[in-house]
């Protein structure tokens, strides 16, 4: 069984998006074939490249996790079966004292919204912070994907946690 252990960061406000520039971004949209309590179905394309994910309940900062790469054209029609919209951002991979940062910067209705992730070999795990690391919301449901593509960050932004 696949597992993801993964925690999730806003990036500084006063951040100087430097490390941002050394990296090449690649685009995604994904979609929702299933969004219940305790797993959801993932369709995605990433550049030339796509997945259909299936992840489990959240247990801490692990979960259930399934990834399998499917043709591109079988992603763009099964995103057209996608419930709610689609979540569209660019994702850069920044590495960091041997470790690897997915920032995704969301784009559409989530315009505005920057995180960053880790995933990690273990929940123990010691993670040396980019000096643009920020705020975690690793259990704030509101910064799920799954959750943006129904409930999106330009709606809610600004609202306590």
């Amino acid at each position: 069984m696949g597992v993801e252990i993964e925690r999730k960061f806003l990036i500084r406000e006063d951040a100087d998006g430097r490390w941002l520039k050394e990296s090449q971004g690649i685009p995604y949209v994904q979609g929702y074939l299933s969004r219940e309590r305790g797993r959801t179905v993932r369709v995605r394309i990433a550049g030339d490249k796509a997945y259909l994910t299936i992840k489990g309940e959240v247990e801490g900062i692990s979960r259930a996790e399934f990834e399998y790469a499917i043709p591109v054209e079988d992603a763009r029609k099964m995103l057209t079966l996608c419930d709610g919209p689609l979540v569209e951002k660019t994702r850069h991979r920044i590495p960091h004292d041997n470790l690897v940062w997915e920032v995704d910067i969301f784009h559409g209705k989530n315009e505005g919204l920057i995180i960053a992730e880790i995933e990690l070999e273990k929940e123990t795990q010691e993670v040396p912070m980019p000096e643009w690391v920020g705020k975690e919301v690793t259990g704030d449901r509101r910064y799920y994907n799954s959750s943006l593509a129904v409930h999106p960050f330009g709606v809610w932004q600004g609202e306590e946690t």
